[in-house]
C-alpha cells in the first residue's frame, strides 16, 4: 500500500460538482506536482486532504490510517478535525501570516498553541489522580506535579524557539526574525509561512499555488526553498501553474481538468508524451512554455 492514497474523492458546492472522483498515490519522500487550468479542482482537492473542507465522499489514507471514508458525520468533532489536519501542512497563495506577530512568533504560534492545550489537560489530570491518595499527601503531590508541569512547559517552550529559528535560519531569513509581516517582501513573508507550516512537522507539506501572489523577481527565492526541502526526503503535494518548476522537482505529474485527474504519470510522460488531449492543449498553452 502506498504511503498516501486518494480514492474516488467527490466534492460539490450546491449543484456545482468541483471534484469528480479523484484518485491517486503518493509514496513517502515523493513529489506530487498537480497541473491544470483555473477551475479544475487543484485547490479544492488541497483543502480536502488538509480537511479545509469536508468532501461529500471517497477515501483518504495516510501510512495505512484511514483518515476519511465515505460520508463522514457532519457533527465530527473540531478537536478530531484538528488532529487530522496535523498530518499536513499547507502554504497558502496569500501567506496567511499574522500581522501583529514578528517573524519567530509566527512560527513559533502553532507549536505554543499546541502546548498550551497540553500543559491545561495535564493540569486537569492533577485532580484525578490525586483522589486516589491520603488527604495529608494531596497538598505535596499537588505541589510537586505542577512544579513537574512547570518545568516541562519551559523546556518544550525552549525548544519549540530552537526549532523555529533553526526553520527561519532554513529558509534563509535569521536577520528578519524579528521583522513583521509589513516589513518584509512577497518573497521573504512566503518562506515564512513555508517555515510556519515545517514548524508542526507535518507527514505530508502541501503548497497551494506558492508563487502566484509574488512578483516574477520574487518567485525564483520561494521556488529555491521548496527544491531544498526535496532533498530532505519530505513527501509533498505541490499545486503549482510553474512548468519549468514541476519538470524540475516533481517525482509524479498529475493534470487536473474539470475536476478529475485526466493523466498522471511521470514529468517526462506527462510533459514530453502527452497522451490525452486536453492536457496537449494545456501544455500548448503561452503562459506553460
Amino acid at each position: 500500500m502506498a504511503f498516501f492514497e486518494v480514492k474516488n474523492l467527490y466534492k460539490k458546492f450546491g449543484n456545482t460538482e468541483v471534484l469528480k472522483g479523484v484518485s491517486f498515490s503518493v509514496e513517502k519522500g515523493e513529489v506530487l506536482v498537480i497541473i491544470g487550468s483555473s477551475g479544475s479542482g487543484k485547490t479544492t482537492l488541497l483543502r480536502c486532504l488538509n480537511f479545509l473542507e469536508r468532501a461529500d465522499c471517497g477515501e483518504i489514507i495516510l501510512n495505512d490510517e484511514v483518515l476519511f471514508e465515505g460520508k463522514e458525520s457532519k457533527s465530527r468533532k473540531d478537536n478530531e478535525i484538528r488532529a487530522k489536519r496535523l498530518h499536513f501542512g499547507l502554504v497558502f497563495q496569500s501567506f496567511n501570516l499574522f500581522p501583529q506577530y514578528n517573524v519567530l512568533q509566527n512560527v513559533c504560534l502553532a507549536p505554543k498553541l499546541l502546548l498550551k492545550e497540553e500543559i491545561n489537560q495535564l493540569t486537569k489530570n492533577i485532580k484525578s489522580e490525586i483522589k486516589s491518595l491520603p488527604s495529608a499527601e494531596r497538598k505535596e503531590y499537588k505541589k510537586k506535579r505542577l512544579n513537574d508541569i512547570k518545568d516541562y512547559k519551559n523546556q518544550k517552550t525552549n525548544n519549540i524557539s530552537k526549532e523555529a529559528i533553526r526553520l527561519i535560519e532554513r529558509v534563509g531569513l535569521q536577520e528578519k526574525i524579528n521583522n513583521y509581516p509589513c516589513e518584509l517582501s512577497g518573497g521573504q513573508c512566503q518562506r515564512v509561512a513555508i517555515a510556519r507550516a515545517l514548524a508542526l512537522n507535518p507527514e505530508i507539506l502541501c503548497f497551494d499555488e506558492p508563487t502566484s501572489a509574488l512578483d516574477p523577481g520574487l518567485t525564483d527565492e520561494v521556488l529555491k526553498v521548496i527544491k531544498g526541502l526535496k532533498n530532505s526526503d519530505r513527501t509533498m503535494i505541490v499545486v503549482t501553474h510553474e512548468m519549468a518548476f514541476a519538470k524540475e522537482v516533481g517525482d509524479k505529474i498529475i493534470f487536473m481538468a474539470d475536476g478529475v485527474v485526466e493523466e498522471e504519470g511521470s514529468p517526462a510522460e506527462v510533459f514530453e508524451r502527452p497522451k490525452s488531449e486536453k492536457t496537449k492543449a494545456f501544455l500548448r498553452m503561452p503562459y506553460n512554455e
